[in-house]
């Protein structure tokens, strides 16, 4: 980084501890980026995947390939391999810091704070974040659903432990099943070509969310975005459209992808490094 360049992102991080200072409310928004720091894997592109997952590399099987619902038809053990070893991993992951800075920031904001991601890890729940106060867009690993789908219930996997031969990542059975008709149960989480997905829990939370906003119509709302990137834009849009759509400020924190509308802030960092190096400012 240039001398020019190190001193246009201390003034930017300097103008986004100002903004944050004078924010009456903070709407989070994550994407997959926000994890790095806790030690997750980045799964962008083919070859982060298979760094994280070797086995599937030598299958031929992409991150796309895998987060299809047809798996827990045609091998479900290989279907629950791939996600039984995600949810063990996100269950003994540590959030990062940043989140705690986050969940501070808003929490002594008038309006307080709300958290709109696309992770399925539940990792800002793990931080301390209150279910009410986030929305899954893609719905969550920690929660199940038969896989059928026989009903639309969606049930707790707290109680559920898997089993993964990592060296096939095919689980041990048992696997984990619907306690109705004793199919197959599947996570609670939208996957590519998923017709089956239970949405229910999903759209009470955007119940929620649109009631925080509507509480906060005249509010000075300040939107911090991390880790989101554009392969998925839902997150990058939800956040530009409430910044927009609320006279707010953005805060795009983004190592790759920073680049955002004009009048915002973008900031070339990690969600970890960004946040710490805001609040030493505030």
């Amino acid at each position: 980084m240039s001398a020019n360049e190190e001193i246009e992102l201390v003034n930017k991080l300097k103008e986004a501890a100002r903004v944050l200072k004078e924010s009456e409310a903070l709407l989070v928004c994550a994407g997959a980026g926000m994890g790095v720091d806790s030690g997750l894997p980045d799964f962008r592109g083919n070859e982060g995947f298979w760094k994280a997952y070797p086995p599937f590399a030598k299958l031929g099987y992409s991150f796309i390939d895998m987060a299809n619902p047809g798996w827990f038809d045609r091998e479900p053990d290989l279907a629950w391999g791939f996600y039984g070893h995600r949810l063990n991993l996100y269950r003994s992951t540590i959030p990062h810091e940043g989140f705690k800075i986050l969940l501070e920031l808003g929490q002594a904001m008038p309006g307080e704070v709300f958290v709109f991601t696309s992770n399925v890890d539940g990792q800002f729940q793990k931080a301390g974040f209150s279910e009410d106060e986030v929305i899954e867009c893609h719905g969550s690993i920690h929660h199940l659903q038969c896989s059928r789908p026989c009903n639309s219930n969606i049930w707790e996997a707290a109680q559920v432990n898997v089993n993964v031969d990592e060296s096939t990542m095919r689980v041990i059975p048992p696997l984990p099943t619907c306690p109705n008709c004793g199919g197959v149960a599947r996570p609670n989480i939208l996957m590519f070509g998923d017709w089956g997905w239970h949405h229910s829990r999903s759209e009470d939370q955007q119940e929620r969310f649109s009631q925080w906003l509507d509480e906060n119509r005249s509010s000075k709302i300040t939107v911090v975005e991390l880790g989101a990137g554009t392969a998925v834009p839902t997150v990058r849009l939800t956040a530009e459209r409430i910044a927009v759509s609320y006279r707010g400020r953005l805060i795009r924190i983004n190592v790759r992808e920073p680049q955002c509308p004009k009048g915002h802030i973008g900031l070339p960092l990690g969600a970890l490094e960004a946040m710490r190096a805001i609040r030493r400012l505030l």
